[in-house]
């Protein structure tokens, strides 16, 4: 099964007055759709547009795990259990909620801060809370979320390039930037924010229009 989600038809979310600007994949706070709620692993998938000097003040999560991927600008984390970093495009930061933390997300630059923000449930609740950062990810090298049974994988495809997805019980396809086609040059476009949804995955691949960056997360429930 396969399921097409435009960028135009998520929720519009966020406080432009505040400089924040939010594009939820899935139900999420005042925007519920009792059957947009979950993907596999996925809780949440938000587009995260916030202006200089804006961004979220501290906030709790818990039993979530938290994935990040900045496309533009610099996002300034800081967090309870003592984490300070500043996040830029092409590093892949995680937190692990675990019982219980509370974080800060702002942009603290002088230009526009772009960013697409994952959230997982974990297979077990509880635990100690967790953070890492991996700087300048490559596209051969899968990142694990053992802890929600999850592997984003970052493609950037040059124009014409196919790249071969994973096979999994849960596949979803988030395009950041350009433009791709699932199933080859004639299959189903795919351009910025767009999303798909694929269940039982097998044999599927993306062929790029132009340059593109592309997250794929796999799932196995």
């Amino acid at each position: 099964m396969r399921h097409v989600q435009e960028s135009a038809r998520r929720y519009a979310g966020g406080d432009r007055a505040a400089g924040i600007e939010s594009l939820h994949a899935f139900s999420f706070g005042r925007f519920y759709d009792p059957d947009n709620v979950r993907f596999g692993a996925m809780i949440a998938c938000n587009e995260e547009r916030l202006a200089p000097g804006a961004g979220f003040d501290e906030h709790p999560h818990s039993h979530t795990e938290i994935v990040t991927w900045v496309v533009e600008g610099e996002l300034t984390h800081r967090d309870s259990a003592g984490h300070a970093t500043v996040v830029r495009p092409g590093d892949v930061q995680r937190l692990g909620a675990a019982d219980g933390v509370r974080h800060v997300e702002r942009n603290d630059g002088d230009r526009p801060l772009v960013f697409v923000q994952t959230w997982l449930a974990p297979l077990e609740p509880g635990g100690e809370p967790a953070y890492e950062i991996v700087r300048g990810i490559a596209d051969t090298t899968p990142y694990a979320v053992p802890g929600a049974g999850a592997v984003l994988h970052v493609r950037r495809p040059a124009d014409g390039a196919r790249s071969v997805l994973p096979a999994a019980p849960f596949l979803y396809v988030h395009v950041v930037r350009g433009a791709v086609r699932l199933d080859g040059p004639a299959g189903r476009r795919l351009g910025p924010g767009d999303a798909a949804r694929i269940t039982d995955a097998e044999g599927q691949e993306l062929t790029a229009e132009g340059a593109a960056e592309v997250l794929v997360w796999e799932m196995t429930g």
